[in-house]
C-alpha cells in the first residue's frame, strides 16, 4: 500500500513542485508553445464520464491484460522519458526495477540517461525500447541491434518530432541542447541543496545511448549530433518500412494522431501504434490523444493494438482510455512525480500500486471483472454506435 500519507498522483506532483529546482520541474511538467495541448489532454480525459453497471459479480476482478502475447499485471506501463535522472540519480534504474517487480512494461528512451545495456539486466523481459530514427540511419540501426542483443521484443518508433517543439519554459531556464542555464536557474538550484547534493554524487548526466558511439566528439558537436538524432524533418514512411523490414519482433509506431496515418501503419505491417501528442510537448495546436482515439479505432478496427499516452494521471484516466478504445496506456510524468516525492526506493512501486488500485476500484464500480470488459457502452453520454 502507498506510504508516507501519499495516495494520489496530484499529491506527488505538489511535493515534486516544492522539492525540485524550478528548471527541472518545468522540464517535466512543461510543454510546447502556450501549453494548450497539455490542458486539452487533461480536460478531455477528465471530462469523460463512465456509466456504472450494478449487481455484477466482480469478486474475482483482476487488472491483468495480454498484450503482444505477453501477460501483464495491469493495462499500463512506463512511457519512454529522456533525462529522467534529472529528478534523482538512478531514476531510470528504479523505474525499470519496479516495472519488473510489478510485471508491467518499462520503455527505455533513446534519450535516456542510462544505456540499453545497463537497463536490460534490471527490466529483463519487461523491457521495451523507444527509437528516435533521426537523420543518422547507421546510428538507428546500431541502436536496434543493441536492443535486440539486450532481449528487447517490443520496439516503439517515435515519429512525431520532425523538428523540436518550442518549449518555452526550457528556453527561459536555459535547459536545452547545448545546456545554457540562466542565472535565475543557477540561483534556484542553489536553493535546493538536497537535490543538488544528490545530483553531485550521481553519475554525470548525458544521453547514455549515444555516449559510447560518439565519445570522441567535442561537447558542441555532440550536442548538435544528438539534436539531429532526436528530430528529423526528412523522416518518411519509406524509413519506417525499412525499420519494419529489419526489426524481427513487435513494432509500434509512436506519435500517431491522424486516422489515415493509423491505416497506413497497419498496411505497413506495424503491430500497434501509440496514439499520442507527445504529452503536449511538440505541436501545441494538436488535438488531445483521447479525442482522436475513437476515430482511429473506427478507421483501423482490430488491425492494430492501440496504446494511448498523453494526459493520463490516475486509474480513472486509464479506465477512460480503455473504454474509449485503447488496449493499453503509457504514463510518463506520473512516474517522475512519484520519484521526486518519494525517492527511488519507494516512489516507483508506490505509483504502480496506486494506479493499479485506483483502476481496480473503478473497474468494480463499473461492473467489470477485467479491463477487457470495458468498451464504449460505458461512456456517458453513450455514443450512438454503442447503444
Amino acid at each position: 500500500m502507498p506510504s508516507k500519507g501519499i495516495f494520489t498522483t496530484r499529491q506527488m506532483e505538489d511535493i515534486a513542485r516544492r522539492r525540485l529546482p524550478r528548471a527541472v520541474f518545468d522540464f517535466i511538467q512543461g510543454g510546447a508553445g502556450s501549453e494548450l495541448a497539455i490542458a486539452r489532454n487533461l480536460s478531455r480525459l477528465q471530462g469523460i464520464a463512465l456509466l456504472p453497471q450494478a449487481l455484477r459479480d466482480c469478486s474475482a476482478a483482476s487488472a491483468e491484460v495480454t498484450l503482444f502475447g505477453r501477460r501483464y499485471a495491469a493495462p499500463f506501463g512506463v512511457a519512454p522519458m529522456g533525462f529522467a535522472d534529472l529528478v534523482r540519480p538512478g531514476t531510470d534504474r528504479a523505474l525499470a526495477r519496479a516495472a519488473k517487480q510489478w510485471n508491467v512494461p518499462y520503455t527505455l528512451s533513446t534519450a535516456a540517461t542510462t544505456s540499453i545495456e545497463a537497463i536490460s539486466p534490471i527490466a529483463q523481459d519487461n523491457l521495451w525500447f523507444q527509437l528516435y530514427p533521426g537523420s543518422d540511419e547507421a546510428m538507428a540501426a546500431s541502436l536496434m541491434e543493441r536492443a535486440l542483443k539486450a532481449g528487447v521484443t517490443t520496439l516503439l518508433v517515435t515519429v512525431d518530432i520532425p523538428v523540436p517543439g518550442k518549449r518555452v519554459r526550457d528556453r527561459v531556464n536555459g535547459l536545452a541542447i547545448p545546456l545554457r542555464p540562466s542565472l535565475r536557474t543557477v540561483l534556484d538550484v542553489a536553493r535546493h541543496p538536497a537535490w543538488l547534493a544528490r545530483a553531485a554524487l550521481g553519475e554525470r548526466l548525458g544521453m547514455a545511448n549515444f555516449t559510447a558511439s560518439k565519445g570522441g566528439m567535442s561537447g558542441l558537436a555532440h550536442a548538435e549530433f544528438v539534436s539531429r538524432q532526436l528530430s528529423c524533418p526528412g523522416l518518411d514512411w519509406a524509413r519506417i518500412a525499412a525499420i519494419r523490414a529489419i526489426w524481427p519482433h513487435h513494432m509500434v509506431i509512436k506519435g500517431i494522431l491522424n486516422p489515415q496515418d493509423a491505416v497506413r501503419a497497419a498496411e505497413l505491417g506495424a503491430d500497434g501504434i501509440v496514439v499520442s501528442n507527445h504529452g503536449g510537448r511538440q505541436l501545441d495546436p494538436a488535438p488531445s490523444s483521447i479525442e482522436v482515439l475513437p476515430a482511429i479505432r473506427a478507421a483501423c478496427g482490430d488491425a492494430l493494438t492501440l496504446i494511448l499516452d498523453s494526459g493520463v494521471r490516475n486509474g480513472d484516466d486509464i479506465a477512460r482510455a480503455l473504454a474509449s478504445g485503447a488496449d493499453f496506456v503509457l504514463l510518463g510524468r506520473a512516474f517522475l512525480y512519484a520519484v521526486a516525492a518519494m525517492g527511488t526506493e519507494d516512489g516507483p512501486s508506490a505509483i504502480i500500486d496506486i494506479l493499479r488500485e485506483e483502476l481496480l476500484n473503478t473497474l468494480i464500480h463499473l461492473g467489470c471483472a477485467t479491463p477487457a470488459d470495458l468498451n464504449r457502452s460505458f461512456l456517458w453520454p453513450q455514443p450512438a454506435d454503442a447503444r
